[in-house]
């Protein structure tokens, strides 16, 4: 009969390990320890810890030991003061990589980024105290990176036969499926809600003119209320469903064969619907709309379903049509012209939002035809120069500098449209107002002064630039709206020293602020619209010419700068804004001065991204002059194509906006992903929200604003390379 080698006698060893002889019981219960972890507890060599060998444990430890392994839950043992670690094997599977290196270990030295809380849990099991959590968070390494999990913990005291704490029993259940999922059910919850949010502000708008549901297959078109009004229908007809012919027969015969044919391309080709169009209003009138909507289908891939809304736009087209005529006789009857000019303008200003740009685009597009033309000249003189004329490079640097001031203009448009990256840089008031006084001209219009008072030597202060010219633009055009085209609109800044007493009331603490103060001399306002001025989605224009965002914009952009805004004003005098800034004690941020272009030495291979051919080539030819090895693309999709062919490349360089399936997230995903992270730098001119979260860049993001230059983007491959090396 075979024994088992733990009877052969308490001298027998094995290498170094010294294997004592338990009683037969003992055997039994040892040998009823089934699986993979009850293999390595038994084979450890236990007089290393504090339980000492196997034979000579305690009858309660083996009991609790025989318990834990039979059990699918993830247990374990921590015994005495120590905590030495024994478990079974559902707890293996959860310690990843760490089994079995941490079995007989201490607790604390086994998990060392819980160390605080288990030592907790030792201290208050060998009190006799049990311990439960739920949901606990913790980051742990999973598949060889750090990842957040989420747990149930429960810990109860084992006692000896006299009754007293001899040791802890953990069981652990990983609860962090349950988590994700009810994250992820709670951000889809608010999704939903804030979407349903603002699809009931659209529909409670009176520009909406109501709401349509073609069942294609049925040939049956619904729609609400307000449907049936603007299609001359009865509200029987709408809700039973009418042949889309009947709405074909309201639409102005000018109108029909345009409007079919957007309905059939977007059939086709699954492209969204938009069409402007004019529906039969009374007897002899026509009222002009926009329809918006897309096609669905059924899995079969046949067209099924045909949502969509209908907009009020006939203001706005009979003022387009207005403006249209009136260019035609312009040199004829210029005294009426401008009038009219004038009384139109307001019309279109009125129907949309944004058509309150309109009196900027003129000085706007002066400033762009200006450096357009600086531009030009230099380029064309540069036809008629030998290349090594003495004023090659001066006619070239000039260019470049035109290039640099479209640039600029660039980034102011977008910063008042809220399409730029934010970044809070160190500002000067005085610069600031000398930069921004053109701009805010031609957002108020020519009628309309604008003054500056500003303190001798102004304090700097530290605010997102964008944000702030956005800001002082939302001001100057509210002011413009006020003074009805005559007026004056005032920036001043002055140094502010705040004590307690003067912060009371201010939101702010004791200390020196930098208050900047926009005032005009308009209509101003009553007290209890006063009282509401900050209040999001308020307005005082006419339903559906203001969203009552702008001033609820400037407060929240003050507030989230670390400073405080007050409004005061008087009707039939005006209206002041102060905004205060903390004080930054940090020079100024400033734009660095771009060197002459230099011969740079490449070496690596880079892919280049650009779905503009001339962008590309461009771009391509500059590298190639670097030395760089240089592989292009047209758009994402060929871009991954490249990377999946196995070529080394060292650094992509793409486009943000681009068509196709593969987006330049996906690139660099694909990137990060590899066994050597390949570094990626962006190149856009207008990003929109694709490369940042809520305005702010996204770590890890390299951006290169376009139009750069060569020895900037030079630099941004350098530092890139250099990182990855």
């Amino acid at each position: 009969m075979l024994s088992h080698p733990l009877d052969r006698g308490a001298n027998l060893q094995t290498g170094k390990r010294l294997v004592l002889t338990p009683k037969l019981s003992e055997h039994r219960q040892l040998d009823s320890w089934i699986g993979e972890t009850a293999r390595a507890i038994r084979d450890f060599d236990w007089s290393t810890t504090p339980l000492g060998p196997i034979g000579e444990w305690p009858q309660v430890l083996r009991s609790v030991v025989q318990v834990m392994l039979r059990n699918a839950l993830p247990m374990a043992v921590l015994w005495g003061e120590q905590g030495t670690l024994l478990y079974n094997d559902a707890y293996a599977s959860f310690s990843g990589g760490r089994h079995p290196r941490i079995l007989g270990m201490p607790i604390e030295a086994a998990w060392p980024e819980a160390a605080d809380f288990n030592r907790n849990v030792i201290d208050t099991g060998m009190r006799g105290e049990s311990l439960s959590y739920h949901e606990i968070g913790f980051t742990l390494p999973r598949d060889g990176r750090d990842a957040e999990v989420w747990l149930d913990l429960h810990y109860s005291p084992v006692a000896s036969n006299e009754g007293v704490p001899v040791g802890v029993l953990a069981i652990v259940v990983d609860t962090t499926g349950r988590v994700l999922m009810q994250r992820t059910r709670d951000e889809a919850e608010a999704a939903f809600r804030e979407a349903n949010e603002r699809l009931q502000l659209a529909l409670n708008s009176g520009a909406v003119l109501g709401t349509y549901v073609w069942e294609i297959q049925e040939n049956r078109v619904k729609g609400d209320e307000r449907f049936a009004r603007t299609f001359s229908f009865t509200l029987d007809e709408v809700a039973l469903g009418m042949p889309i012919e009947a709405a074909f027969a309201v639409i102005h015969p000018e109108d029909l064969e345009r409007v079919g044919a957007l309905i059939d391309c977007t059939l086709r080709e699954n492209v969204p619907f938009r069409a402007e169009y004019r529906v039969r209003s009374g007897d002899s009138g026509w009222l002009w709309i926009l329809a918006t909507g897309r096609c669905e289908y059924d899995e079969a891939g046949q067209p099924a379903r045909f949502p969509g809304v209908i907009v009020d736009i006939h203001d706005r087209k009979i003022a387009e049509e207005s403006l249209r005529d009136l260019t035609l006789d312009l040199e004829d009857k210029i005294s009426e012209a401008v009038a009219a000019r004038i009384a139109v303008e307001g019309q279109l200003r009125q129907s949309l939002k944004m058509e309150a740009l309109g009196a900027m685009t003129g000085g706007v597009a002066h400033d762009f035809n200006n450096t357009l033309q600086a531009i030009s000249g230099n380029l064309q003189l540069l036809q008629y120069l030998p290349p090594t004329d003495s004023r090659v490079p001066e006619r070239v640097q000039a260019a470049m500098d035109a290039v640099q001031r479209g640039a600029k203009l660039a980034s102011q448009l977008l910063s008042f449209a809220r399409r730029q990256p934010q970044s809070p840089v160190v500002i000067n008031p005085r610069r600031l107002f000398d930069e921004m006084r053109e701009l805010l001209q031609h957002a108020v219009g020519p009628s309309i002064a604008v003054g500056a008072l500003l303190a001798e030597q102004p304090w700097n202060f530290r605010a997102d630039r964008n944000q702030l010219e956005n800001a002082l633009l939302n001001l100057a055009i509210n002011a413009r709206d006020a003074m009805r085209g005559d007026g004056k609109f005032t920036l001043a800044s002055s140094n502010e020293s705040l004590d307690a007493a003067a912060c009371e009331g201010l939101d702010l603490h004791p200390g020196e602020y930098m208050k900047l103060t926009a005032s005009d001399t308009g209509a101003g306002m009553a007290p209890d619209v006063l009282e509401r001025a900050f209040e999001p989605f308020f307005t005082t224009k006419p339903e559906g010419h203001g969203t009552g965002l702008g001033l609820s914009m400037v407060f929240g952009f003050v507030k989230q700068s670390g400073g405080h805004i007050a409004v005061s004003s008087t009707v039939n005098v005006g209206t002041t804004v102060e905004m205060y800034f903390p004080r930054s004690f940090d020079d100024e941020t400033t734009q660095p001065r771009a060197d002459a272009l230099t011969t740079h030495t490449g070496g690596a291979t880079v892919l280049v991204v650009d779905d503009d051919a001339a962008v590309l080539a461009a771009t391509v030819a500059i590298l190639e002059a670097m030395h760089y090895t240089v592989l292009r693309a047209a758009n994402g999709d060929a871009a991954m194509s490249v990377l999946e062919s196995g070529v080394g490349v060292d650094l992509i360089l793409t486009d943000v906006v681009m068509p196709g399936k593969i987006k330049c997230a996906d690139l660099a995903e694909w990137a990060f992903a590899q066994s050597h992270p390949v570094p990626v730098i962006y190149a856009s001119g207008y990003t929109r929200d694709m490369i940042s979260r809520d305005g702010v860049l996204r770590p890890n993001v390299t951006l290169l604003a376009k139009p750069y230059r060569a020895e900037s983007l030079a630099k941004e491959i350098a530092v890139a390379l250099k990182g990855a090396a």
